[in-house]
Order: C-alpha cells, then sequence, then structure tokens
C-alpha cells in the first residue's frame, strides 16, 4: 500500500550543512510523520526549484554562500507570495529576527532550540498554508457553481441548489489532512456524503466506518487502537485497529456525539499527537488515515452544556459541512420518489408503478421527520404492497398519519404560455437547455443529468444553437 505523503504539498529544507539537513528531515518525520522533504545545499538553485512548483514551505537558514537567506526571503517574497518561509539560524539576534519577519517570514528559530518548539511551528505552518489553500478551492469551486467532478456525487440524488454547494465543498477539503464534521439530522444520507469524499480525495488506502454510539472506553480503545498479544485476558493474538486498517485512507467515525467522555479523550490525544498505542504496547504508531465524523446531533450545543469537550470540538470541525434536512429541499422530493419506486420495483422483480398525480404534492406537506431513509421506507412499503398499475395512496396516507387524502394538484403551469403560437421542436429544445443551464447554475454535466442527455449531446447541441442561421 503507497503511504500518502504528509502534507500534501513540499517541504524545501535549505543549509549548506549536510549534517543538519539529514538531522531536520528525520526529526520532522519522526516527531511529526512529515515525510514530503526536500533538501537543498545550494541556496544559488532555491528559486528554481520554487518556480517548478509543488513546494508549499520553505525552511531557511541565514548564512550560506551565494545567497543569504535574508536575501533568498525577499526573493521568495517577491516571486512565490504563496510560498510560507521559516527561518532556522544559527544564531539568535533580535535584530535580524525583526528584519526576516518584515520581509514576510512565518517565524524564526534558532538551531539550539528544543526540536518540539520548531517541529510545532512546522505545524502551525503547514496548517496555515493548508488552510489557505483549501480556502481558495472553496472559493473556486462555489464560484463555479458546482463539483468539478459530479461523478463522485452520482449516487446521491438531488436538484437542491444548496446541495450542490455542498458537493463543492466536499470536493475542495477532499483531500485535507485535516479532521471533516459532517452533520445533519438522521437519515439525510451522511454517510454517502463521506463515501464520495473518499472516492475523490486522491487516497488509495480503504474507507474504514466505525460506529461508535454506544461503545464503552474499552471497547471503543480497542476497536481504534487494537491490541497486542496478552493485552488483557482473553487477548490470545495481537490485532490490528481499525485506525491501521484505515491507513493511506479514511477512517470514518459516525455518531461521534454519542462518544463518552473518557473515549473523547482519547480521540483528542490521537488527533493533536498523530500517534497512538495499541492495548498493551509501549511502541507507537503513527496514525496515517483522514478522520472523518458524522453526527445528527448539535455538537456545538453539546459543547455548550458540556456533553462534548470544546478542545476536541474545535479539532473536528477544522471542516465541517452541514446537510439540510428533506424538508428543506422539497424539490428533491419528486426525484428521490421515482428513483425509490424503481430501486423498489427491480428488488421485488415487479413493473415500476404509476404514481398518483397528487402524491408529490402531498409528500411535499409532509415533515418528514425520518428525512430520506423514512422516504424510501414508504415506497418500498407501497411497492410490496402493489398489485395494480396505479399506486395506492393508502399506505403513504397511513405513515404520514393523515385520515383526510391529500387535495388535487393544481394544473401544471405550460411553460410555452409566454409564446403567441406553439413553438418549434427546435425552440422548444432550447427552452429546455436554457432552463436546465439556469437551474444548474450554468454546470453543464448537472444540466444534462436534467434533461437525460449525456454531457456531450448537450455541448453539441449548444455548438449548433450558436451557429449563425
Amino acid at each position: 500500500m503507497t503511504t500518502v505523503p504528509y502534507p500534501a504539498f513540499g517541504i524545501l529544507i535549505v543549509d549548506d550543512e549536510p549534517a543538519w539537513l539529514r538531522s531536520l528531515s528525520l526529526t520532522l518525520e519522526s516527531s511529526a510523520g512529515i515525510t514530503n522533504t526536500f533538501l537543498c545545499q545550494d541556496s544559488r538553485e532555491v528559486l528554481a526549484l520554487l518556480d517548478k512548483g509543488g513546494v508549499g514551505l520553505v525552511l531557511l537558514d541565514l548564512t550560506m554562500p551565494g545567497l543569504s537567506g535574508e536575501e533568498l526571503l525577499a526573493a521568495i517574497a517577491e516571486r512565490h507570495p504563496d510560498v510560507t518561509a521559516i527561518i532556522i539560524s544559527g544564531v539568535s539576534q533580535l535584530d535580524t529576527a525583526v528584519r526576516c519577519m518584515k520581509l514576510g517570514a512565518f517565524d524564526y528559530y534558532v538551531k539550539t532550540d528544543e526540536e518540539d518548539r520548531i517541529v510545532g511551528g512546522v505545524l502551525r505552518a503547514i496548517r496555515m498554508q493548508e488552510l489557505r489553500d483549501e480556502n481558495l478551492a472553496v472559493k473556486s469551486r462555489l464560484v463555479a457553481g458546482g463539483p468539478a467532478h459530479p461523478e463522485a456525487f452520482s449516487g446521491i440524488v438531488t436538484r437542491s441548489r444548496a446541495m450542490h454547494a455542498v458537493f463543492a465543498y466536499i470536493e475542495a477539503v477532499a483531500a485535507s489532512p485535516q479532521p471533516l464534521l459532517v452533520s445533519g439530522e438522521s437519515g439525510v444520507g451522511k454517510e454517502n456524503l463521506v463515501r464520495a469524499a473518499h472516492a475523490i480525495s486522491g487516497r488509495d488506502g480503504p474507507l474504514v466506518a466505525v460506529n461508535v454510539a454506544g461503545l464503552d472506553d474499552g471497547v471503543f480503545a480497542d476497536t481504534l487502537f487494537g491490541h497486542v498479544r496478552g493485552a488483557y485476558t482473553g487477548a490470545d493474538a495481537p490485532r490490528r485497529g481499525m485506525i491501521e486498517e484505515a491507513a493511506g485512507g479514511t477512517l470514518f467515525l459516525d455518531e461521534i456525539g454519542d462518544l463518552s467522555v473518557a473515549s473523547q479523550v482519547k480521540l483528542l490525544r490521537l488527533l493533536q499527537e498523530g500517534e497512538y498505542f495499541p492495548l498493551g504496547s509501549d511502541q507507537p504508531k503513527r496514525l496515517r488515515a483522514r478522520v472523518v465524523v458524522a453526527t445528527h446531533r448539535d455538537l456545538a450545543v453539546d459543547e455548550t452544556e458540556g456533553r462534548f469537550r470544546r478542545d476536541l470540538y474545535f479539532r473536528l470541525r477544522t471542516h465541517h459541512v452541514h446537510i439540510p434536512a428533506l424538508r428543506e429541499r422539497k424539490e428533491d422530493i419528486e426525484p428521490l420518489l421515482r428513483h425509490f419506486l424503481a430501486e423498489a420495483a427491480a428488488a421485488m422483480g415487479k413493473p415500476v408503478p404509476t404514481a398518483p398525480p397528487e402524491l408529490a404534492g402531498c409528500l411535499a406537506a409532509y415533515h418528514f421527520p425520518g428525512n430520506i431513509r423514512e422516504l424510501r421506507a414508504m415506497v418500498f412499503d407501497a411497492v410490496s404492497l402493489h398489485a395494480g398499475r396505479m399506486l395506492s395512496m393508502k399506505t403513504f396516507l397511513a405513515a404520514m398519519d393523515r385520515v383526510q387524502p391529500c387535495p388535487a394538484p393544481a394544473p401544471a403551469l405550460n411553460p410555452f404560455a409566454p409564446f403567441e403560437q406553439l413553438p418549434t421542436f427546435a425552440e422548444a429544445a432550447r427552452f429546455l437547455v436554457d432552463e436546465a443551464l439556469s437551474r444548474s447554475g450554468g454546470n453543464q454535466t448537472l444540466a444534462a443529468r436534467l434533461l437525460g442527455i449525456s454531457q456531450p449531446a448537450l455541448s453539441k447541441r449548444l455548438k449548433h444553437a450558436a451557429k449563425p442561421s
């Protein structure tokens, strides 16, 4: 299994002393799991290396032959303002440190400083760079009006613009090594979104899901960290924990809001230190998976009322996405109804039944406390009892606790009413294409999906329409 380098961007260490270069590189790897480092002994090569791209952080010595650290710092600020620089000097001089900070250095350290202090500064710089990159990615995706890879979300049936904004955010932060918190009521499809995030993350390791609700502290620790032989009575063989199973991939902890306070402490230490100890072992192992958590609870309220640790809450919500409830995106009810009718009919070996005209409107007026999961259960129950061509309303009315049938639907608006005479087929097709592009925010892939045609077919139609008559 290939280990994903950390961080995602390169760290260039520049010093004319090869022994110090190797020492700092090994310290960063052993203390913080930082593996994506590049070493450079000749300061004159630095700018050419940065021109190639891929480097987000530079660690600079000050006194070097060729170009000095201060000269390099000024040149980096001018030519590569998106690259963060840290000075690690052999001398401690306050006036030099002030000059370097004015030139744009993120921080200034002396080589004789404690290793933990230098590593901590590098980790802070990495985090700042990641946040800057992720914010740019989020803005780019939201401005584009949708995800660049909608195929990753093809299993999620939706017309909602709010959901497409969620897709764009998930895509922007999918590759981040920082935790992701997915919140939303039960039944909104949080796990589907987590699977999509893993699919486009670029990680070649597996997605390992653990439901932590109801796990006591001992079971939680054993499940996540594993144990060595003889760790406790009955531990006759070593066992890999879920963290190790998810190495190189994503560890998904569902129902994180139900985690006990004692287990919250263990999870916080794991995220802070980036390492853990299997039960009964004194040899630490590195966390090499991205942690994603989900909950139906309001963690902000739980944190305020003391049921959830504040420090863990803020660490988990580094990236946070909230999935709106079904009642907040009623435009999704009709396509979900069609989807579940086809799914239920296929599962039961029946022809797809026709839904009564009033059913979609009746469902739209319902609160759906169980969200998409509840709608799916309604449809499967109705199809299991269905015998004729038209689906019966009785099962739905009973599930919604309605005694009276739903009111008859209002007559559909005629989209061609503004035309003095009926449009030609070409004009009608153009009208539909324009409407689909409007609803999808200009995203041709999503518009093609709304029209039920392929994206190349839509592109061909648009090119044809653009030709002068």
